[in-house]
């Protein structure tokens, strides 16, 4: 992925040299010889069945989650994630929020978050809101311009998962 954006402590970079490399089916991961993947989630489930009969006890992959995906699924893993990337297939869909908020409140959840697919600089301040911390931006758009997206909300009248009281239990009255 080359068009990344991580935040770290607050603070949104463009990254220049991205480990992963997301694998969408069997044919591109017998073709990959690179060790940090983010496979589908079936193709995840079947390579952590052969790493559990080879005496291994997990992988190292990150995974994929189609907006399909139930993420409550990955329960059992959580503490061996290193990576969960949710696909936005359209920016019209809207279900990644919904996945991405769960893993963090719901299930807390606190490693890498990524959004890859049709993510885009107006949608960067609310997956961020949700728990998101880092992008693949699409690759036909400016990952310069982008990161202005991050930028585009300086309050919040809801909570989310950064900031998890509403706006009226803040002010101070």
């Amino acid at each position: 992925m080359k068009s990344v954006i991580s935040v770290a402590d607050g603070d949104a970079k463009i990254v220049t040299n991205d480990r992963w490399q997301l694998i969408n089916d069997e044919a591109e991961e017998t073709a990959v010889d690179k060790d940090s993947v983010i496979l589908p989630l079936s193709l995840w489930q079947q390579r952590q069945s052969v790493e559990v009969l080879a005496g291994r006890e997990s992988s190292a992959d990150g995974i994929y989650l189609s907006p399909d995906d139930d993420e409550t699924l990955l329960y059992p893993w959580l503490s061996v994630l290193p990576l969960i990337a949710i696909q936005f297939p359209s920016f019209r869909d809207g279900r990644g929020y919904t996945q991405a908020y769960m893993l963090r409140v719901r299930m807390g959840w606190a490693g890498e978050l990524r959004a890859v697919g049709d993510v885009l600089r107006d949608q960067l301040s609310h997956m961020r809101q949700c728990g998101f911390d880092s992008f693949a931006v699409r690759e036909d758009k400016s990952v310069e311009d982008a990161l202005k997206g991050l930028r585009g909300l300086s309050v919040t009248y809801g909570r989310s998962v950064i900031e998890p009281k509403p706006l009226f239990r803040r002010r101070n009255l």
